[in-house]
Formats: C-alpha cells, sequence, structure tokens
C-alpha cells in the first residue's frame, strides 16, 4: 500500500489522504480555508475518475468540502461513512452551494462591469444530489470488505458521526485518527480506543496546548455572560454549525437554569441551517453523551431554551441589529463568511460588545486576526475599529487538546509510526517532540510526500513553484493587513526605515519578474 498526503498538512483545513493498493482511496476530501483558499480550485493531483471509494471520517467542511468538486471533476465511486455524517453533509454542502452562488453572483457582476472573465462556482446543486446517491452507509465497529482493503469506522467522539478508521491491506494495518474529540466529553462521550496498527496518522491541531478544565471553561464563560448582561450589551459567538452552536445552546441552558440568564434575555441561533443540524443531533441523540442522554431520557431537550430564537430568513438576521442586547450565535466559526460578518460590521467597533471564541481560528482568517489582537480590521468592504473585549474559550472546543491526543496514543501497544497531520508546525512539533520522548517513531510529512507502507519507503513530494509564490505573496498581503490595522500612531524611525527597504526590494523583484 501506498499513502500520499494532498492536504492538512502544517495547516488543520484541506484534510486529503490518497491512499493505493489494487485500487485506489481517498481517506476525506476537504475544503481549504484561510491562508491556503485559492487551493480549492486548483486541479486535483490525481484522476477522480480512477478513485474507487471516498472513506470520510465526518461531515465538517474541512473534511467533506470538496467532495461534490470531485464529482464535478468525474468521480464515479462510493462515498463510506456513518449514517448521520450523510444527513449531516446533505444540509453542510447544501449550504455552501448557495454561499458560493451568491459570492459567484457578486463577483461576477463585478468582473462585466470592468471586462474581466466571469467564474464558476467550485460545484452545483448538482453534484451534491449525485453525491447523496452515491453515498454508502456503514454503522461502527464493523469491518468491510472491500477485497483488496478491510475497513472499520471508530467513534472518534469529536462531532455527532465522526470517525478513525482501521484499514487493513498487504498485511499491513494504517489507523487515521480522524479528528479526535476530548476525553469524556461534553457531546460525545471519548474517543474508541484502538491497540494495533503499523502507522496511526494522527491530527495534532492541540498538539501543542491544553484545554482548560470543564470547571474553569464553563466558570469562564458564566463571567462573560453576566458581564455583558450588565453592561446590556452583545455578544458574538462565531461557531461552527455542527456540534459547537449545539454545545453553546446547552451551556447556556445550564446558565438559565442557574438563574444566571434571565429568561428574557434574547439568544439567537443565526443560520438557515441551525435547526436542521440541531433536529439532527436530536434524531441521533444515542450517539451523544450520558450527560446528554440523561435529559432526552427524562424527555428534557438539552439544545432548547424558552428565549432561543433560530434566525432563517435574511431580513430577520438584520433585524437583530435593531436589538440593543443579546446573545448571537452565527457561523462561520473562522468569521471566513456567513451571517457572523454582518454582526461584526455592525457591533465590533463597540465598546460594550464582546466576542467570545469557541473554536480553532486558522491562520490567514479573520477570526485567527482578532484573536491575535489586531487593531483595525477589514470586513465586507469597509474598515472597522476592533474596540470589542475578545475572550478565546478553547475548552469548549471539540478537538481534543496535547493531554487527550497523547492518551489515545498510547492506547497502541503495537509502537506503530505515527504520521503527524492537521496541525500548524509549532502544534505537529510539539507532539512530535512528546511522541518520541514516549519512545514512538514519528514523521511530519510535506504536501505530495508519500511513503510506502509495505518498504516503509518514504517518497518527496513535487513543490510546485507557482503554488509556492502564491502563498508568499498571499503571506505578505496578510502581513500588509496587519501592520495597517496596528498603526495607530506615527511608526517609529526604525520601522520606516524597514518599510522603504522592502519597498525597493518589492520594485527589484517587480523589475525582475517584468524581463
Amino acid at each position: 500500500m501506498k499513502l500520499t498526503f494532498l492536504g492538512a498538512v502544517g495547516e488543520v483545513t484541506g484534510s486529503n489522504y490518497l491512499l493505493e493498493n489494487d485500487r485506489k482511496y481517498l481517506i476525506d476530501c476537504g475544503i481549504f480555508q484561510g491562508k491556503s483558499e485559492t487551493e480549492n480550485f486548483n486541479p486535483f493531483p490525481f484522476d477522480p475518475s480512477q478513485i474507487s471509494a471516498i472513506f470520510l471520517t465526518h461531515a465538517h467542511l474541512d473534511h467533506s468540502g470538496r467532495i461534490p468538486k470531485l464529482i464535478k471533476d468525474g468521480f464515479k465511486g462510493k462515498i463510506y461513512s456513518v449514517l448521520p455524517t450523510i444527513e449531516l453533509c446533505e444540509v453542510l454542502w447544501m449550504d455552501t452551494v448557495k454561499l458560493m452562488k451568491e459570492e459567484v453572483e457578486r463577483i461576477n457582476r463585478k468582473n462585466q462591469r470592468s471586462g474581466k472573465p466571469l467564474i464558476e462556482p467550485l460545484y452545483t446543486e448538482k453534484e451534491v444530489e449525485i453525491a447523496m446517491k452515491i453515498f454508502e452507509p456503514v454503522p461502527y465497529d464493523e469491518i468491510i470488505d472491500l477485497k483488496d482493503i478491510k475497513v472499520r469506522f471508530r467513534d472518534s467522539a469529536h462531532i455527532l458521526g465522526s470517525s478513525s478508521l482501521e484499514i487493513w491491506g498487504n498485511n499491513t494495518k494504517i489507523v487515521f485518527s480522524g479528528d479526535l474529540g476530548q476525553w469524556e466529553s461534553v457531546m460525545e462521550g471519548t474517543p474508541a480506543l484502538i491497540e494495533q496498527a503499523d502507522y496511526v496518522v494522527i491530527e495534532s491541531t492541540y498538539g501543542d496546548r491544553l484545554h482548560k478544565s470543564l470547571e474553569e471553561t464553563r466558570e469562564e464563560f458564566r463571567k462573560v455572560i453576566e458581564e455583558v448582561i450588565k453592561e446590556k450589551g452583545k455578544i458574538l459567538i462565531p461557531s461552527f454549525v455542527v456540534d459547537r452552536a449545539q454545545r453553546i445552546i446547552y451551556e447556556l441552558m445550564l446558565l438559565e437554569k442557574r438563574c444566571i440568564i434571565p429568561r428574557n434575555f434574547p439568544i439567537f441561533f443565526d443560520s438557515p441551517m441551525g435547526k436542521k443540524i440541531t433536529e439532527i443531533y436530536k434524531k441521533y441523540s444515542s450517539l451523544l453523551s450520558q450527560e446528554l442522554q440523561k435529559y432526552f431520557l427524562e424527555l428534557e431537550d438539552p439544545f432548547s431554551l424558552p428565549n432561543l430564537n433560530y434566525i432563517s430568513s435574511v431580513e430577520e438576521s438584520k433585524s437583530i441589529n435593531n436589538i440593543e442586547t443579546g446573545i448571537i450565535i452565527a457561523g462561520s466559526g473562522m468569521c471566513t463568511g456567513g451571517r457572523i460578518l454582518h454582526h461584526i460590521k455592525h457591533n465590533i467597533w463597540k465598546e460594550n460588545t464582546h466576542m467570545i471564541f469557541v473554536g480553532y481560528q486558522a491562520q490567514g482568517t479573520l477570526g485567527r486576526s482578532i484573536v491575535d489582537r489586531v487593531k483595525r480590521i477589514h470586513v465586507m468592504g469597509e474598515e472597522l475599529t476592533v474596540n470589542a473585549k475578545i475572550h478565546t474559550i478553547n475548552g469548549f472546543s471539540a478537538h481534543g487538546d496535547q493531554r487527550d491526543l497523547l492518551s489515545w496514543a498510547e492506547s497502541f501497544q503495537t509502537n506503530p509510526l505515527f504520521i503527524i497531520t492537521h496541525g500548524e508546525p509549532k502544534s505537529a512539533e510539539a507532539l512530535s517532540f512528546l511522541l518520541k520522548s514516549r519512545g514512538y517513531e514519528t514523521l511530519m510529512p510535506s504536501l505530495g510526500q508519500s511513503i510506502d507502507l509495505n518498504k516503509k519507503e518514504i517518497y518527496p513530494g513535487k513543490e510546485s513553484p507557482k503554488n509556492e509564490w502564491q502563498e508568499l505573496i498571499k503571506d505578505l498581503e496578510n502581513h500588509i493587513s496587519l501592520i495597517k490595522s496596528q498603526l495607530i500612531s506615527p511608526p517609529s524611525k526604525e520601522s520606516l526605515d524597514l518599510l522603504k527597504a522592502t519597498l525597493i526590494l518589492l520594485r527589484n523583484i517587480k523589475e525582475i519578474t517584468d524581463d
């Protein structure tokens, strides 16, 4: 067997691995977000028509979001996943189609006026409809025999329906962690432990840090909520609509039970798919944690509050701007799009606004810039001053922290090679160091790199100069935006001299490229 790394290396998005035996398979096919977003429009580095099947670990777009594009480009195989993932994908993909259509129409209006070529969306409703027909639902813990390989889905406790994968072929076993949840998480319980493997592809999103305890996290959240109620301000919570939003609603329900939140204090879940996703969670409540199942057994809904408003239409969303105080939960979780942008535009400049980040913010995203405490941001064509108070509560994350990742890794009894992916370099390196200190061998692959799993031989990836050039330009643009946002007072002479020197270098580069 041969494994090639085509995404989620050195970053947390674009999860995509090519596994080759007698036939070719993909593990995930996710969208790139943040600094690598342009990668989504590049051709796949393989022939989609030659892929026999996809094994999908979960529904989040950074793992599933390019599957309809794969179909558009010729994929005709099957998509294996557990049932809740299939239902969640349909809602997420249809919403993505709607957002892409609106964005393409906006860009094409501009392109038409300026005489530029028109663009097309990544995919349309047609490809989503085809995808839904080729899903093959599988249960947890049952081995699927595909002749050249065998596959088993195990509960990874990250979100509803999330999975780790065990794959056997040619007397070799490889495990893909998928995204791993916290140990004894509030939402999904504990990830399934696996004892045997020759290779383990392990995520490292929080490989360099520890979450606060559940008690500390809830106390931190309570204090922010109480402060906003006292100030009569607004709380903006950028949230992934799947799992994170349901967790926040549950935590708000607990605070309301303790009379921390008045029953007339408005709470808005501003997402056209919010209600649908929450209903899917209720439908598969047997897969959720014991803590949540207790409520369902007592015929109490843990995802419901008397003052919770599900917002679907654009008009309803806009009307929230007229309300002075309340809690707004909206996507996208990294502030890369969606309705949260409108709420940021109308509120982030106010001193009685609080923003609570409850999930990972990838490099190059607006969410990352705000978490990094920039003073000015650009949203929807406007420059805004950030006067809001910013809070990061990683304890609500659906990802396990460093301790959780190590606990899961140490369940293996066969001393496998750990291949560290799905993390920024700092996180991946920290996890690699800790695994090595425990006697394990590790590999941090680069994009396009391959490994022969039978011979244990590693083949270097082919770097694309064009993509590297685009990445450097994007990184330069991000640094310029960051410098602009921080220029509140006149810069020092040393800063001005450095900027002038940079300008000279850029002019030299332009002369070289012009030649």
